[in-house]
């Protein structure tokens, strides 16, 4: 018969962001693949059924235990082989139903961490709940995938894993249309932002959310030059918080809110710099795209950048939550075209090992030795390779 995983995440588009390029792969491995997410899609790549599971972000939503019940419905009428788990969120729930689905022997767990939302400086509640959260779903994991070195640690640390501990280097990026920008592609992109020629763009695509912090960059442009201005790209629960500050700070005329833009590479030619005042990243793909594009970043120094990011050599990191040093860096920056091309041009020597063709490959090497460990063995046709799929 041939071998059945489910492939799940919280929404259908972390699945369209980071995943289709996977879920064809195993496919045309030989595996069935069913998706189980938010507005799960059944017309996903290499997918032969979906799941339109309830998943609410706070943790504590009645809708997330529905979610559970019909997860333990799904996970006992399919018998899946394996199941593989993404975003905290789901992560946490999907394992859960496979522990109370009595299948537990039956299925093997691969959980990708994209970046634990709790570290040594979170308060001690968020902290202990996260991290509770974890340990009781530990028993449901057979190999735990992290993407950077603090959250393999936290992993190793707290035994996270009943089975394997392996660093990665995240999903991959899709990398074909993003490059430097010459003169042309700025000018128009600047004119589709609405843009002065002559500002120094600093650029954040991200969703508006605590976590990623726009608001503290809102907070600095008063004490940086007038030709600063901020191109903020993404949408979230924040947004409207943060138009209201810029308001209230009255540099509205210097912040583009683009909403969302599946074209993000526009927004890179666009920029001079990438900024990011995250508390706490994955492998973030935001800053990836950017250095490739040859942008110098500035970024905080909390997981995930850190592990991007030579401070000095391929960007600038400052304390998360230090305005002073945020504003220095962004003025060095300004100050010096050299410097920045010189970050830039690293920057994106860089990024390129995190191109999408190099990393699958290395990610499915390593979960197919894993299945073939615990006795599923590859199928007879291995399928296309990965430049075929990515060129599809």
């Amino acid at each position: 018969m041939p071998r059945k995983i489910l492939y799940a995440a919280s929404t259908m588009g972390h699945l369209n962001s980071f995943h289709l390029p996977y879920l064809e792969r195993l496919s045309r491995e030989g595996w069935v693949v069913h998706i189980a997410a938010r507005d799960a899609d059944p017309d996903a790549p290499g997918t032969a059924q979906a799941f339109d599971l309830p998943f609410e972000k706070s943790m504590f939503s009645p809708k997330n235990l529905r979610a559970v019940l019909l997860l333990i419905r799904i996970l006992r009428q399919e018998r899946y082989d394996a199941v593989s788990v993404h975003t905290a969120l789901a992560a946490f729930f999907v394992r859960l139903a496979v522990m109370l689905s009595g299948l537990r022997k039956e299925i093997l767990v691969v959980n990708t961490v994209h970046g634990y939302l709790f570290d040594q400086d979170t308060p001690p509640l968020k902290r202990t709940v996260l991290l509770w959260a974890e340990k009781l779903t530990a028993s449901a994991t057979d190999l735990l995938l992290t993407m950077n070195r603090q959250d393999e640690e936290i992993a190793r640390t707290n035994r996270l894993c009943a089975g394997e501990i392996l660093p990665t280097r995240g999903m991959g990026v899709r990398f074909d249309p993003f490059r430097p920008a010459d003169s042309a592609l700025r000018n128009q992109a600047r004119r589709r932002f609405r843009l002065p020629e002559d500002a120094f763009v600093l650029l954040y695509a991200a969703e508006f959310s605590a976590r990623k912090n726009q608001a503290e960059l809102i907070r600095a442009l008063p004490r940086l030059p007038e030709r600063v201005c901020l191109l903020l790209a993404g949408r979230g629960a924040g947004l409207e918080q943060c138009r209201a500050l810029a308001g209230r700070l009255q540099v509205s005329s210097r912040v583009v809110f683009a909403g969302f833009v599946p074209d993000v590479q526009a927004c890179c030619w666009a920029a001079d710099a990438c900024v990011s005042t995250s508390r706490s990243e994955g492998l973030p793909f935001n800053l990836m795209e950017a250095m490739y594009c040859a942008l110098p970043v500035a970024a905080t120094r909390v997981k995930g950048h850190e592990d991007l990011i030579e401070d000095g050599k391929t960007g600038l990191l400052f304390p998360f939550g230090d305005q002073e040093q945020l504003c220095a860096k962004i003025r060095a920056l300004l100050e010096s075209p050299p410097l920045c091309m010189r970050l830039g041009y690293q920057a994106r020597e860089n990024a390129a090992r995190y191109g999408l063709e190099q990393v699958l490959e290395e990610n499915m090497e390593c979960l197919n030795s894993f299945f073939c460990a615990h006795g599923l063995e590859p199928a007879p046709a291995a399928g296309r390779d990965a430049e075929q799929i990515l060129t599809s």
